[in-house]
């Protein structure tokens, strides 16, 4: 596991393959319209593929780190994707928060031909990222686990083996409801303020010392008191495509996800409302705006 190839050189991604490199692995990376990290990449020592056939070609594991489902699917089985050019012995390793459905007809297709299937989403931030201390659990076979171990351990500070392949997507879609949901409660409740006559900062320095506190809360109401709206580096789009992964996966029960729904309808009328590519502070405004409206 020493030649990775490596799909999404975002936000995330960027500074996870910095340390990939740094730590003397091979790393191949593909390139994208955002030019910036890929030739920074480069420049510390990583190699840009010249095709996706190249990057598989000469990978041992291949990481991904990209939006969703729908993009992971495209690299998969696209005309020259993942799996028409993979080979027996190769590891893929997931670490976008995708959908657990979509994961596993990904997984058998992929051990048809001989390759393991890795589920490994992340948590922390881009900052955490460049550090190498980012979280990640991971689905995986125990022998499976313990091949990619090290890779993970080159930008990761804490690995929690789950289980079997999709059961760490599954807790991370809990993960970020929970996340999401208290960052949604509290920029309603920040809103709110403002509307009934509560001074925010009162507000803050209250629920600071109580139980109500979190880090989440403090990334956002701490945010919003400096006049900022990126606390927490996490954009309404790609909260509202957690959600909605969330509740695709809750839905089969009698009971579906009822506070997951209404928290997903909160999103989505933020992303409709033009609020999407901003991060999850903004929805501040969008309910300021939405109260306005009403007056």
């Amino acid at each position: 596991m020493k030649n990775i190839g490596f799909i999404g050189v975002g936000m995330m991604g960027q500074g996870m393959a910095h340390n990939l490199v740094i730590k003397g692995f091979k790393v191949t990376v593909m390139g994208n319209r955002n030019r910036k990290p890929v030739e920074e990449l480069v420049a510390e020592g990583a190699r840009e593929a010249g095709s996706l056939q190249d990057l598989v070609a000469s990978s041992d594991a291949i990481i991904l780190c990209v939006t969703g489902s729908p993009q992971v699917e495209d690299l998969m089985f696209r005309a020259g994707g993942i799996l028409e050019h993979c080979r027996s012995g190769q590891i893929v390793i997931d670490c976008s928060t995708s959908e657990p459905m979509s994961s596993t007809r990904i997984a058998e297709q992929l051990a048809a031909k001989g390759v393991k299937f890795v589920d490994a989403p992340l948590a922390r931030t881009p900052v955490e990222a460049m550090q190498g201390r980012l979280n990640t659990m991971v689905g995986a076979d125990a022998a499976t686990f313990e091949k990619v171990k090290p890779v993970l351990e080159a930008f990761c500070e804490n690995i929690f083996h789950i289980g079997d392949t999709t059961s760490a997507q599954k807790l991370k879609l809990l993960n970020n409801f929970i996340a999401i949901g208290i960052a949604t409660l509290t920029t309603e409740a920040l809103a709110m303020c403002d509307a009934v006559g509560v001074d925010q900062r009162k507000f803050v320095e209250v629920i600071s010392k109580g139980g109500a506190n979190s880090g989440i809360f403090q990334m956002i109401a701490g945010g919003i008191l400096e006049g900022r709206s990126d606390g927490m580096k996490f954009s309404i789009a790609n909260a509202g495509k957690d959600l909605g992964y969330y509740n695709n996966m809750t839905a089969q029960f009698a009971n579906p996800a009822m506070i997951g729904t209404h928290v997903a309808a909160t999103l989505q009328q933020s992303v409709k409302e033009g609020f999407g590519d901003q991060m999850l502070g903004a929805m501040v405004k969008a309910h300021k705006d939405r109260l306005a409206a009403k007056k």
